[in-house]
């Protein structure tokens, strides 16, 4: 007999219809949402829908996912529910027509943003997705970079989450979003893992949660595209140093071809790369393409 989707009273289905209600608003970002039970892929089947013409602001969401993929296509999986598994399309390479804001400001048109850009926008949904967490489920979120979400849990930084981005066609990029909430230590897949709950959230009803990352990630999305993707004049670079746990640490980076860079992580520079300051002081900026791993040195 199939589970019922109520068979956990600790995690309840998501309610599609009150998030359509509450995120998909005339003027704003979110143009659809639609949750499934399962799927292989959220990113796979948002792709899919960006190459036959889906607007812009779309949001997948699924009670469970059973290929889901992180960065270098590797694999991970959760309890059906557990936790919220997402993906969002964006088309910064698109020209935006002149509009009006939700509060009634009128809009500019806006030129596409620059592909050199794109690179931050897994940065940038880190951002967004740690400021929500702060405020909604009262957690200090961390960001590794440069694609994973940390929280503590007995003392300990342990990954909560992480992000993918892929490029969907000439101007659309889906950004995937997989975070843990009521993950129990009992069904953490490694030791270094990590939940919401176990890390003393204030609540985990996935609802408010999503709703305030996704609020969140148009806010900070909405910054940066005004800024023509410019890190700096849309506070993004500044704002992720903040809260990137990485800087200021011994790191080791491994390269393909089993190479290794070693030293202090100083910086993210305004391509988005983590710079690497050498034992004699030498930098040299890393792009996430290009690091297989990146631990802490020793």
């Amino acid at each position: 007999m199939t589970p019922s989707r109520w068979s956990d009273l600790d995690r309840p289905p998501l309610n599609a219809a009150a998030l359509r209600r509450a995120v998909v608003t005339p003027g704003a970002l979110w143009t659809a949402l639609d949750v499934v039970d399962a799927t292989g892929s959220t990113n796979s089947d948002l792709a899919a829908r960006a190459a036959r013409g889906a607007a812009e602001g779309a949001v997948l969401v699924a009670e469970e996912q059973t290929a889901g993929r992180g960065r270098l296509d590797r694999r991970w999986s959760a309890p059906a529910r557990s936790g919220l598994f997402f993906s969002v399309l964006l088309r910064p390479g698109g020209t935006l027509p002149a509009g009006t804001a939700p509060d009634g400001t009128a809009v500019p048109a806006r030129e596409p943003v620059p592909a050199h850009r794109w690179g931050w926008l897994p940065l940038l949904a880190g951002v967004a997705t740690a400021t929500a967490l702060s405020r909604a489920a009262g957690v200090d979120t961390a960001l590794k970079w440069p694609n994973d979400l940390l929280v503590t849990v007995d003392g300990e930084e342990r990954k909560a989450g992480g992000i993918l981005a892929e490029r969907a066609g000439d101007d659309a990029v889906v950004i995937g979003i997989g975070l843990n909430v009521s993950l129990r230590a009992a069904e953490l897949p490694v030791p270094t893992a990590a939940s919401l709950a176990l890390a003393g959230a204030k609540g985990t009803d996935r609802d408010p949660l999503l709703r305030a990352v996704l609020r969140s990630l148009a806010d900070w999305y909405g910054g940066w595209r005004a800024a023509d993707g410019d890190p700096a004049a849309s506070r993004l670079q500044q704002t992720y140093a903040a809260g990137c746990a990485t800087l200021g640490r011994p790191v080791r980076a491994e390269l393909p071809g089993e190479r290794e860079l070693t030293g202090t992580a100083v910086a993210v520079d305004g391509d988005g790369r983590l710079v690497i300051a050498g034992p004699d002081g030498t930098e040299q900026p890393v792009a996430a393409g290009d690091v297989v791993h990146l631990r802490p040195a020793g």
